[in-house]
């Protein structure tokens, strides 16, 4: 009997949080990808598109002919020149077309755990973000697999630095700003994001979604913000009648989107797996925050693994 069926299910708060990677799923194979841009394929199988080895994509392909329930890791990553970065969300969307059904899990960037993988670090009980920094993106399926005793079909990477790149790309968004506050961490600009509904560029929305410590909700809040800022990107980018305006998003989409899903495959999910996104649920993991040798880490309790095994299995069978 494994670790993860010895603990009785326990009862989770669901909580919304950020729609992140999932709306670029919808953005690249939507409306850029699939309807309006006929040189997209290129974009997404020559720049976009990198299998990686901790996939067997031979049964992944099979899964999507036979339209089988989907595991999608996404991937946030905070990238920066010359450095790998870590991976700043983490979630898992797991979409069941026969029942109209997909949910999303997200996963604490400081989740204690064991790293799984072919880095030097495999077996080291660390933040799960670091799997991201030892051993890249198969580092992050092997670690994610092994916690929560599941399997992945797909992934999808985005550098969230490209998210100023998105913004611009669409002619700027407007959001709802629920707090008052002035810019003094991330570019330390000094903009002021007064209340209520106000205009970003690039520059600005990536401060807006950084900020976390003037936020009364923490992580959760930013969270918020990030999602606010996605929705704005695709409500933009949705009205774009420009073929120029909707190469340049593509352009973006191409510099800061990486994933294992081909055109093809893109194209399949759109017309087979549309109905997943009629009802779709969320939760986050919880966990209680703890300091080992000085280092922040949330420890999640295995009946609570259980609960977000049982959660995704549900989904998956």
């Amino acid at each position: 009997m494994s670790r993860l069926s010895k603990h009785k299910k326990k009862k989770g708060k669901w909580w919304k949080i950020p729609l992140l990677l999932v709306a670029l799923i919808i953005v690249a194979g939507g409306v850029y990808v699939y309807t309006v841009y006929s040189g997209a394929k290129n974009t997404v199988d020559k720049k976009m598109h990198e299998e990686v080895a901790s996939i067997d994509h031979e049964v992944t392909n099979k899964k999507i002919k036979e339209q089988k329930p989907l595991n999608i890791l996404l991937l946030g990553v905070d990238e920066r020149s010359g450095d790998r970065g870590r991976s700043d969300a983490l979630m898992v969307l797991s979409l069941d077309p026969e029942n109209n059904r997909s949910q999303l899990v997200s996963i604490p960037r400081d989740t204690r755990t064991e790293l799984v993988g072919d880095a030097p670090e495999a077996g080291r009980l660390d933040k799960i973000n670091h799997a991201y920094a030892f051993g890249g993106t198969d580092m992050s399926i092997n670690t994610v697999e092994n916690l929560l005793d599941i399997q992945l079909d797909y992934y999808v990477r985005l550098n969230m630095e490209g998210l100023t790149e998105m913004v611009d790309a669409v002619g700027g968004i407007t959001v709802n700003n629920k707090i008052d506050w002035y810019d003094e961490g991330y570019y330390k600009k000094g903009y002021h994001y007064q209340k209520g509904d106000i205009q970003l560029n690039g520059e600005k929305a990536i401060g807006y979604v950084r900020m976390r410590y003037k936020d009364p909700n923490g992580d959760f809040g930013r969270n918020e913000r990030q999602r606010q800022v996605i929705k704005g990107i695709i409500d933009k980018g949705a009205s774009i009648g420009s073929v120029n305006k909707i190469g340049n998003v593509m352009d973006v989409l191409g510099n800061n989107v990486t994933t294992n899903l081909d055109f093809n495959t893109m194209k399949d999910l759109m017309l087979n797996y549309r109905s997943a996104q009629q009802n779709m649920t969320t939760y986050q993991m919880t966990g209680s925050g703890t300091k080992i040798n000085g280092v922040y880490y949330l420890q999640v309790s295995d009946q609570e693994i259980q609960e977000v095994h049982n959660k995704i299995k549900e989904y998956s069978s």
